[in-house]
């Protein structure tokens, strides 16, 4: 009988508590949101792989974004949605995946906060040392800096989680609509203090370079803009960067959101929520936003668009 309770490779998810009258409407909802996230991140990363104007290390880093929340939904979305149609008694899920799924969910977000970093010293380059940039942000760089921006991330998340598969376990209630790093240790009934400790120290250094990454290159980007006199530098810095910027408010909000409400328990439908939202909105709205902002991508959904027209018009 002990061997069945502890350490017991069948775990059970909390999933989420929606009442029998929001059911459909919530489906639906993150159905709709799912889908619209597979199609636009693909749908955008095919058209940068396929067009060659396009071919350019703004775009190419950008790249790594659609990657990353193609993998971090597509793990975590369709499951929550066959688990909403099963009674909390059923929602069963195996020890193993559980970590997959938090390993690639940590990953998720570590890849955001790196990605948004090597892009933000993309744009200082850009902008900062013009005539330099074709020579600093070669094909090679881009590879280095894509490899840095996963590496890091996988690093980190797994030591995060070679900790946490260290525990004994005592419990199989994933207090979450999914399995994350916190509610994998909670199932321990041993001392969880180094856990909580570099998972602190994981989220002040990963913050800190994030947010201060983001200061130093805008601040200084900044600086340029306002000592320039050239009004189409500035436009061109001003578009580039705002579109950049506010996917990374967008994103550092939601994450924020979900470490303050971890600290007030009695909120915890709220941050159930937040949970989910920071899969969801950050990814609908990225190639959405980069896709309205850019002109070469627009350009070749006009010839798309012109191109289908004229194509029935020949046939007729």
């Amino acid at each position: 009988m002990e061997n069945v309770t502890y350490n017991s490779f069948t775990l059970q998810l909390e999933g989420l508590n929606v009442s029998k009258n929001s059911t459909y409407a919530v489906f639906f909802l993150l159905l709709f949101s799912y889908l619209v996230i597979m199609v636009c991140n693909v749908g955008i990363a095919v058209l940068i792989f396929i067009d060659k104007s396009l071919h350019q290390p703004m775009y190419l880093l950008f790249c790594n974004l659609p990657l990353s929340d193609v993998i971090g939904n597509s793990i975590m979305v369709p499951r929550l949605l066959i688990d909403m149609w099963k009674p909390p008694s059923e929602r069963l899920i195996s020890y193993y995946e559980c970590v997959v799924q938090a390993f690639t969910t940590h990953t998720f977000g570590t890849t955001a906060h790196t990605v948004l970093m090597i892009m933000a010293f993309d744009r200082y380059v850009a902008i900062c040392n013009p005539l330099r940039y074709a020579a600093i942000m070669t094909n090679r760089m881009v590879m280095k800096l894509t490899v840095s921006a996963w590496g890091v991330a996988l690093v980190l998340v797994g030591i995060l989680l070679g900790l946490t598969v260290r525990l004994n376990r005592c419990r199989t209630l994933i207090t979450n609509p999914y399995c994350d790093n916190a509610s994998l240790f909670k199932l321990s009934c041993e001392s969880v203090f180094i856990n909580n400790v570099y998972g602190l120290t994981f989220t002040v250094v990963l913050f800190t370079a994030s947010i201060g990454t983001m200061v130093l290159t805008y601040t200084k980007i900044t600086l340029v803009c306002l000592m320039s006199k050239n009004k189409s530098l500035n436009g061109k810095a001003l578009k580039t960067c705002s579109t950049h910027l506010v996917v990374y408010l967008i994103m550092v909000f939601n994450g924020i959101s979900i470490i303050a409400l971890h600290r007030f328990p009695q909120y915890t439908d709220y941050r159930k929520i937040c949970t989910i939202l920071f899969h969801i909105i950050p990814c609908s709205l990225n190639p959405i936003i980069y896709g309205v902002q850019s002109k070469e991508i627009n350009k070749f959904l006009s010839k798309l668009c012109k191109s289908e027209r004229v194509s029935p018009s020949l046939k007729s």
